[in-house]
């Protein structure tokens, strides 16, 4: 093969790195299954999703959260897609890595209509991904496309992206659901894709309503006649309304509550490892986590073990304040978790010199269980002479007005499918959710020497590097990851357990069936 071309080994490794991230669905026990059986048309699906804000919007630029991800995969369809941890072809057929991964080919799918009946061409596609690129994108993954030099079309039904430098992952941050691809010109807050539902109505916090696309590009897809997306984020509510027959799916299971569903024969419940990162982001453009030794102090001062316990109970992993999670091939498992300490905590919070106030503000909107693990966190620093105190926020509007606004928050980040694309949105000193504003120069340029790298044991001390840096200098704390949790009723089948992103790769509404 020339060398304009990614090797074969590398190509491997991109699906390799999906089957490994695939392997992390833990067995199943008593009340927990997997799905199978033969799809049935008809019925009408109703979820209970969390994440849900009064400021949500359609467009994908825009989504913070599960549930506008969620309404946001019915609508719309991406490039290219994970399916089970793997990249599969969606509205791009194929895609073809040129001049070392700095040029991308994708050949488009042929007579794929749009929701208004317009058939999808190359026009569309750079359009839709364009709306992420320029100085004034207020776009989530606007920081994916920075090193994008060009898209243009090269064929009928054909686009090439050109990069200033390698990037052996773009497919992967291709299917990301941000990227929703609407026809040229179009107003993306009006919903029309090319995905397997239609938008009937969309009522921000509360409610979206979606009926069955009759001409979906594909055929195995979009079983139920509608899906109704109820917005549910206290996690008790979307329990008893699970139990009470008023949705049949409900996301991210409390394990406090698990008890209350796991043991009924009318409900199954599906667990994925390690698949969402609970983070505590601390502003370090702001004192107190502007000095390295009031950093330590924060992360020697929370007791992890009794979050994993306590909060948790036992469903997830000890973090070690980075991203990248065990079942990920780049995952240095020798950079180990700081362990609760309150006399070390108490000397480098002394050798800070800071003498004001520390205000964690939580919300069980951050992640179920926020307000929990803040309360922890509180009495565990207290032992060490930290003054953390609590601000108790309002679940309702918190992505738009706490998250990236307040010094010190709880936050969530689903795993992602590389290493690089958690990396890149989250703690690069350029993306736009950067969540604690952490920026080291080392950091940034290790980020993209590890993007472009085709050789794997470069690759490798190169994240080693980086989740080095992160867990001894971030300003962001990465106490334990979680279990994702989501339970659904008996009649629903085909729902399957995905990594690092709940509701079968957030696509549960189109691959499900309801029992006759």
């Amino acid at each position: 093969m020339s060398d304009n071309h990614l090797s074969f080994s590398r190509r491997s490794l991109l699906l390799g790195a999906g089957a490994l991230l695939a392997g992390a669905v833990l067995p199943f026990g008593p009340g927990f299954a997997a799905g199978t059986d033969q799809p049935r048309k008809g019925g009408h699906l109703v979820l209970g999703i969390n994440g849900a804000s009064s400021s949500d919007r359609l467009d994908p630029a825009t989504y913070p959260e599960l549930y506008t991800y969620v309404v946001g995969a019915q609508l719309f369809n991406t490039l290219i897609e994970l399916d089970d941890g793997r990249l599969k072809p969606a509205l791009a057929e194929s895609w073809d890595a040129r001049n070392g991964g700095a040029d991308w080919v994708l050949k488009l799918r042929k007579g794929v209509q749009f929701h208004n009946g317009k058939t999808l061409t190359a026009a569309d596609v750079i359009y839709s991904l364009n709306h992420h690129r320029g100085e004034k994108s207020q776009s989530a993954v606007k920081v994916y496309l920075d090193t994008v030099r060009d898209i243009r079309e090269t064929a009928p039904l054909e686009i090439t992206i050109s990069l200033t430098e390698p990037n052996a992952d773009l497919p992967y941050l291709l299917a990301d659901v941000h990227f929703g691809i609407t026809p040229d010109g179009a107003d993306f807050e009006k919903g029309i894709g090319t995905g397997a539902f239609i938008l009937e109505t969309f009522q921000p916090g509360v409610r979206t309503l979606t009926r069955r696309n009759p001409n979906h590009w594909q055929s195995g897809r979009g079983h139920v006649d509608t899906v109704e997306t109820l917005a549910f984020n206290d996690s008790t509510a979307r329990i008893a309304a699970l139990l009470s027959g008023k949705i049949h799916i409900a996301n991210r299971i409390d394990p406090k509550l698990l008890g209350k569903i796991g043991n009924s024969p009318k409900f199954k419940i599906y667990r994925s490892a390690d698949s969402d990162i609970l983070t505590l982001p601390g502003r370090f453009d702001q004192a107190p986590f502007n000095s390295k030794d009031a950093r330590l102090a924060l992360k020697y001062a929370i007791d992890r073990e009794q979050i994993l316990k306590s909060v948790l109970s036992g469903y997830g992993s000890i973090g070690n304040d980075q991203p990248i999670v065990p079942s990920n091939p780049y995952f240095a498992a020798d950079i180990k978790p700081l362990a609760y300490d309150p006399d070390k905590a108490a000397y480098h919070w002394k050798k800070a010199g800071y003498d004001g106030r520390v205000v964690l503000s939580a919300a069980d909107a951050g992640f179920p269980g926020g307000v929990d693990v803040a309360q922890l966190y509180q009495a565990s620093a207290r032992k060490a002479g930290v003054p953390l105190e609590i601000e108790r926020v309002p679940d309702d509007g918190y992505w738009s007005n706490v998250w990236l606004k307040k010094p010190f928050v709880v936050s969530n980040w689903a795993t992602r499918p590389t290493a690089d694309a958690i990396l890149t949105l989250v703690y690069l000193s350029t993306a736009e959710w950067n969540e604690s504003a952490w920026r080291n120069p080392q950091f940034d340029q290790l980020i993209r020497q590890a993007r472009g790298e085709l050789n794997e044991d470069r690759r490798r001390q190169l994240y080693h590097d980086i989740q080095r840096i992160l867990s001894e200098d971030s300003s962001a704390l990465v106490p334990v990851r979680s279990d994702l949790l989501d339970a659904a009723s008996v009649k629903v089948k085909g729902f399957v357990t995905s990594p690092g992103l709940a509701l079968s790769s957030l696509r549960a509404p189109e691959k499900v069936w309801l029992e006759a």
